[in-house]
């Protein structure tokens, strides 16, 4: 099994900015796809951000996109969320997750596809 630990979560005001960090015991991680999801309260889960295994492509939910940043480093074993402009709708809990086999595009922010999941990190945006 993979294991994940999400951290870097925290209490920010509207327009600021955070990083998440998933740190995963993934072997060859390149291999793998990656990708962020959150749940609000009384929401269901949504995908955020993925980016695919092998070089692959990156793709962002509209309501991100142009502020958030999904990154990875394989040599580290550990994924990235950059969060710019955060907005009180972006307020959650985020996880991060990782999926081996093949993914097409429209299946990319899709949480059935994924395999192994991080604990969650919660993220509040409120003056």
């Amino acid at each position: 099994d993979v294991q994940l630990q999400a951290s870097g979560g925290g209490l920010v005001q509207p327009g600021g900015s955070l990083r998440l960090s998933c740190a995963t015991s993934a072997f060859a991680f390149n291999d793998y796809n990656i990708a962020w999801f959150r749940q609000a309260p009384g929401k269901e889960r949504e995908g955020v951000a993925c980016f695919r295994r092998r070089g692959g492509n990156t793709w962002y939910a509209d309501a991100v996109k142009g502020r958030f940043a999904i990154s990875r480093d394989n040599a580290k074993n550990t994924m990235y969320l950059q969060m710019n402009n955060l907005k009180p709708d972006d307020t959650a809990a985020y996880y991060c997750a990782t999926a081996f086999n093949y993914l097409i595009l429209s299946r990319c922010l899709d949480p059935v596809a994924y395999d192994y999941w991080g604990q969650g990190t919660l993220v509040t945006v409120s003056s």
